[in-house]
């Protein structure tokens, strides 16, 4: 399937020089998103816990929480969870912000696989790896529904395995 075709460009957020990759239409396909959903699982069959980011990564990791009935643990922006936290920092393309997990979330060396929607600069998922490392999980693999490649964001990831359905 052509996913690309499920993609569309908005140009100038959401700040200016910035070319947004609305994955909406992807999401009100029923056809495409199974088969991200699919394809995605296929390569976590054999973590113990599925982690996704705040806040588009809880679409897809809910889905696949779900399709692999493995449990969801979800990284928020600071000060969104109700209970006890650890926070990490990290740099976005236009500007700075942080994640927070609940303390007992993960048990150590669980197989964690974190998922997102957009691999770009690497920040965001750098949070969410040191979260996971803090609280003694072990990382199986990163996994996106795409890759804004030209950014360079796997370079800087790339001591883990690395999964995207759509390379920009």
């Amino acid at each position: 399937m052509e996913l690309k075709k499920y993609i569309r460009d908005i140009e100038n957020f959401p700040k200016q020089w910035i070319i947004f990759k609305d994955i909406t239409p992807l999401l009100a396909s029923p056809e495409a998103f199974s088969f991200v959903i699919e394809n995605m699982a296929k390569n976590l069959l054999d973590v113990d816990v599925i982690v996704g980011l705040d806040a588009r990564g809880f679409i897809f990791a809910s889905a696949l929480s779900y399709a692999l009935e493995k449990p969801l643990i979800l990284v928020r922006k600071t000060s969104k969870l109700p209970h006890k936290t650890i926070t990490e920092k990290y740099n976005l393309e236009y500007g700075e912000a942080s994640f927070d997990i609940h303390i007992d979330s993960i048990i150590p060396w669980q197989k964690v696989t974190i998922v997102d929607d957009v691999l770009a600069t690497w920040g965001t998922v750098w949070s969410a790896i040191k979260l996971v490392e803090k609280l003694g999980g072990k990382i199986h693999s990163l996994n996106f529904l795409l890759e804004l490649s030209f950014l360079e964001g796997r370079k800087n990831i790339s001591s883990h395995v690395i999964h995207s359905l759509i390379n920009y």
